[in-house]
């Protein structure tokens, strides 16, 4: 399947490859042409805000995954603090890893989730730009399309 930049790119050519009508600012596009990549245009959003809900879950996997790890080391860290909580002599200092090990982890997790946060954003601005550029292409073939029928000008 094409991506919807291939199809925009294509939509151009169709454009750039057809005949201007002399003394005007018209060209004669093929409608087979420019009808079939609007079609595969339709398709191809479609697939589009699939991967881009695939970019989602994965961000929400990875979020889940540095959760699971920061609980297993809270829960390491607990234990461990909890075993060294016994032994009166290092307490302070069973105390200060514990929470040594809770922030770096807590750090740790933010990281994850902020870098995550950046690549969707990332991700998605940049389909919805593509989509928008996809967008002003199509609504500028339909207004000259549009504005050819209304000038009454024979398409051939």
């Amino acid at each position: 399947m094409m991506d919807i930049q291939q199809l925009v790119d294509r939509l151009e050519e169709v454009i750039d490859n057809s005949r201007a009508l002399p003394m005007s600012a018209y060209r004669l596009v093929e409608e087979d042409s420019v009808y079939g990549i609007i079609d595969q245009m339709r398709v191809a959003i479609p697939e589009a805000i699939k991967r881009a809900n695939r970019v989602e879950a994965e961000k929400d996997r990875v979020l889940a995954q540095a959760n699971e790890e920061a609980d297993r080391i809270r829960e390491l860290a607990k234990q461990e603090a909890s075993e060294l909580v016994k032994r009166d002599a290092i307490m302070a200092s069973a105390q200060q890893r514990a929470d040594n090990i809770l922030e770096r982890s807590r750090r740790d997790a933010d990281a994850l989730r902020s870098d995550a946060d950046l690549y969707v954003i990332d991700v998605l601005t940049k389909l919805e730009e593509d989509l928008l550029r996809s967008l002003a292409v199509v609504r500028n073939g339909m207004r000259k399309v549009q504005v050819e029928q209304e000038a009454g000008t024979p398409m051939d």
